[in-house]
């Protein structure tokens, strides 16, 4: 901290955000999601934040709440009860499908401000038509289950202050990402050769142990590469892989225009987990009408599941675009 930012008195007020969550399970949805199109109230329940003194429950109404919405479920939170009202909360719902997974995730852009009898929500939650096209997905046994998450803001804070008698010092500016990339660019002191397609890269063992669990298994066990330092690279293209290393080397997100849906399966091949997400980002913002079925496989294939989550959120919200696309109609056929 330099000289003139260190400050001679300072405070720190903390305010408690709590979570909980909750799951409910309807049955006979698809008759319920055909036939009613009055709002399905779950049982309450409790954050058991406040000795069980708050009450809450979801709400579901099966054929939107206005004419903007009437083709979707519109899903919400309701504060009943509180003894500390209001409150402020910030909510997430999903739809759990028939293998676990969380799908069709909603998130609430900030804080609401809840008082009883109050909700907040999503009208246009998800599509009943995708909902239906989906059912053996999303309708396991014909039922449907909501859960959600609830970040609860508990209005207790600790206030502390004091004076500060020590000036600051500046500490320099972290470099350890461009020393270890000019390790890899220049190749300097390097222990093994990996090859793709023909193409030779040298590396060292211990950033690729460090950095891969996949690396790391291979030089830990008795096993071709680690005899001779040698390991073939099979099923990424060599601009690819040179995209992975400089990721490795650097933690720096590489150039993935154009090549993003390669790259995440290189990363997923690897173990590399931030590159899967920053590969995710990536593919997502490049989402359109006529990639998103190609993109949801693409997630599904290799467990991206904030990718997954974010691409049905798209296809639920332009569902009548997606499913005349060629892509859509081919992925359904398989589908069955």
């Amino acid at each position: 901290m330099s000289e003139d930012r260190a400050a001679e008195r300072w405070g720190y007020t903390d305010f408690s955000v709590q979570k909980f969550s909750y799951s409910w399970t309807i049955s006979n949805f698809g008759f319920l999601l055909q036939e009613i199109g009055d709002a399905i109230k779950s049982p309450t329940f409790s954050s058991g934040l406040f000795s069980d003194n708050d009450k809450w429950c979801l709400k579901i109404l099966t054929n939107g709440i206005d004419e903007e919405s009437k083709d979707y479920l519109s899903v919400h939170l309701t504060m009943l009860s509180c003894p500390k009202s209001p409150a402020w909360a910030r909510f997430r719902f999903w739809i759990i499908s028939v293998d676990g997974e969380k799908i069709n995730g909603k998130i609430s852009p900030r804080f609401f401000k809840f008082t009883p009898k109050q909700h907040w929500g999503f009208k246009k939650f998800i599509h009943r038509d995708l909902l239906l096209g989906l059912e053996s997905w999303l309708l396991p046994d014909n039922e449907l289950t909501i859960f959600s998450e609830v970040d609860l803001v508990v209005q207790d804070s600790v206030i502390n202050s004091g004076k500060s008698t020590v000036p600051g010092i500046q500490v320099p500016r972290y470099t350890l990402e461009d020393e270890l990339g000019q390790l890899w660019e220049n190749s300097l002191f390097t222990d093994c050769c990996l090859v793709v397609a023909g193409q030779e890269f040298q590396a060292h063992k211990a950033i690729l142990a460090a950095r891969s669990p996949v690396f790391r298994a291979m030089f830990e066990h008795d096993m071709e590469e680690r005899r001779k330092n040698r390991v073939e690279i099979q099923d990424v293209e060599p601009q690819v892989f040179k995209a992975m290393m400089d990721f490795i080397y650097t933690g720096k997100a590489p150039d993935l225009h154009s090549m993003a849906d390669a790259v995440l399966a290189a990363a997923d091949k690897y173990g590399l987990e931030r590159l899967k997400v920053m590969c995710e980002d990536a593919l997502c913002r490049d989402l359109c009408v006529e990639n998103a079925a190609h993109t949801l496989i693409l997630a599904d294939l290799h467990s991206a599941g904030q990718l997954k989550t974010k691409t049905l959120d798209f296809i639920t919200a332009r569902a009548s675009d997606v499913s005349e696309t060629s892509s859509w109609k081919t992925m359904m056929v398989y589908s069955l």
